[in-house]
């Protein structure tokens, strides 16, 4: 075999080897990124002023809200959409979810703001929040975007996601549901993860 068969040969082979990782590249990345991590442990303060950690959902499916309580239209329009749709359910598939708000706010959302405003849609209605530290750490496990927003004169909004995360009984990540979705919709959807 001459050299330059030998080369032909040899860069054959690599470019088989190169058309395979390519052809397998899109298969990898959506098992890598269909498996990221969402969710994890936390401790935070209910509307009660009751230390919980996730682990107290365990056994119910949760479905978690991040906002805040000054938010003008996104999160109280989620917020009562979500409260609409448990109503959707009969008594023994609510008593199985655990619809938890969670704030990107800590600095103004006190256990007192909380429990006011999240009484305001439903006695089942689980508000949380903590200290800075502790919002920070469960907006990364969550990948929830948050940032304020400057209104002037002293005032601030809070930029953010809008996503609705259902975990599961075990407390790992199933699914997420649109927030602009009916009561209909999301009730029907809740549903199939209690089945």
């Amino acid at each position: 075999m001459t050299g330059k068969t030998m080369r032909s040969l040899l860069f054959g082979v690599l470019g088989l080897g190169v058309i395979a990782a390519l052809a397998t590249l899109p298969h990898w990345w959506n098992a890598a990124s269909s498996t990221a991590a969402i969710g994890g442990p936390f401790v935070l303060v209910d509307q009660n002023g009751r230390t919980v950690t996730d682990a107290d959902f365990r056994g119910k499916v949760m479905v978690i809200y991040f906002g805040y309580t000054f938010c003008p239209d996104l999160c109280p329009t989620t917020l009562a959409t979500l409260t609409e749709a448990l109503d959707r359910l009969d008594p023994g598939e609510r008593s199985k979810v655990a619809p938890v708000f969670i704030t990107i706010d800590p600095e103004r959302d006190t256990p007192a703001r909380m429990a006011a405003y999240v009484g305001a849609f439903s006695p089942a209605l689980i508000g949380l929040t903590g200290s800075q530290d502790q919002i920070a750490k469960v907006e990364k496990a969550y990948h929830v975007y948050a940032r304020k927003a400057d209104l002037g004169n002293g005032e601030y909004g809070m930029d953010h996601s809008s996503v609705l995360y259902v975990m599961g009984r075990d407390g790992r990540y199933l699914d997420h549901l649109d927030p602009a979705a009916t009561a209909e919709s999301l009730a029907s959807d809740i549903r199939k993860f209690l089945g």
